[in-house]
């Protein structure tokens, strides 16, 4: 009989909690999801906690049989000391979460890391890249980040490495034509835009996307910014790293996966002929919305 190790996955982020029980290959057993609570720390604890035992519940798999716990933090972590130092969407300033986790459970073994990393993990895993590759995540959501994995292991520079959305890139709806990444293309930068081109506060990301594909005039031409953006910013993972694979996930990128076409047009503009097996190169998230969680888990089990 073959050996299956379980563990955690944990994903926190500034309006949702997710917890899921995995095996080593990613398998999901059991997900729980509650809403956050950032109102306050200890609050926003006890919504983890909730969504931990939910997971946890009438579950077939014993305590002793789970190897440990993973938990993705948006923000800056510090991995060493299991702390969650930086968050801009939850009221945790040099929380240590991991030790608040252990007194709480009975797991020794928990680790964190920043929520993209993990989810960069997930995909890599799923991927089956060669080992000696590099590959790069990013994603486009509420904010617009990147994490890299080369030969194996992620680069993490002095620890603030993968900040794309901080990167500048062309931005006709700015009034120099230039704005970071992040708020020229993320889901809020889209909603912005959106409100500001018809005139409409009401207006959502969703309707946005939905007037585009209606093949509304206005909404084409704004989708064009958004798209410009968004390649100059991949372009110049590019130009960095000439990845052996990219991957695309994050809220916006996975409801709308004819993005992936548009940015491919619009990168031709930039690519010099020996750049074009890069538009080879780019993939869809295939993990979707649980790429965080896996990953989560699976670095519970390493």
């Amino acid at each position: 009989m073959n050996y299956v190790a379980y563990a955690l996955g944990v994903d926190i982020g500034g309006t949702k909690i997710a917890s899921v029980l995995i095996d080593q290959n990613g398998e999901i057993y059991k997900r729980s999801e509650v809403p956050s609570d950032p109102s306050d720390k200890e609050k926003m604890f006890e919504q983890v906690i909730k969504s931990i035992e939910l997971v946890l519940e009438d579950s077939h798999v014993q305590l002793n049989d789970i190897k440990g716990m993973g938990v993705g933090v948006p923000g800056k972590v510090d991995r060493e000391k299991g702390i969650a130092v930086f968050q801009n969407n939850l009221p945790w300033d040099n929380f240590p979460i991991v030790s608040r986790l252990q007194d709480y459970f009975s797991f020794e073994n928990i680790v964190i890391d920043n929520d993209v990393y993990m989810a960069t993990f997930a995909e890599w895993k799923v991927a089956n890249t060669n080992k000696q590759d590099t590959f790069v995540y990013v994603t486009i959501s509420t904010g617009i980040s990147c994490s890299i994995i080369h030969e194996g292991s992620f680069i993490r520079g002095n620890g603030f490495a993968g900040e794309l959305g901080l990167f500048p890139v062309l931005a006709k709806s700015s009034a120099n034509g230039i704005a970071n990444l992040e708020k020229s293309a993320s889901g809020p930068a889209i909603k912005k835009l959106a409100e500001k081109r018809f005139n409409n506060p009401a207006v959502t990301t969703s309707d946005f996307f939905a007037k585009y594909g209606q093949k509304d005039a206005e909404t084409e031409a704004l989708m064009s910014e958004v798209v410009e953006s968004l390649a100059h910013g991949i372009y110049s993972i590019i130009c960095l790293l000439d990845p052996h694979r990219i991957v695309l996930g994050g809220g916006v990128m996975n409801s709308n996966p004819f993005l992936l076409d548009l940015f491919k047009e619009e990168l031709k503009k930039y690519l010099i002929p020996e750049q074009l097996h890069s538009l080879e190169r780019l993939f869809t998230s295939k993990l979707k919305e649980d790429s965080g969680i896996i990953g989560a888990g699976l670095k519970g089990i390493e």
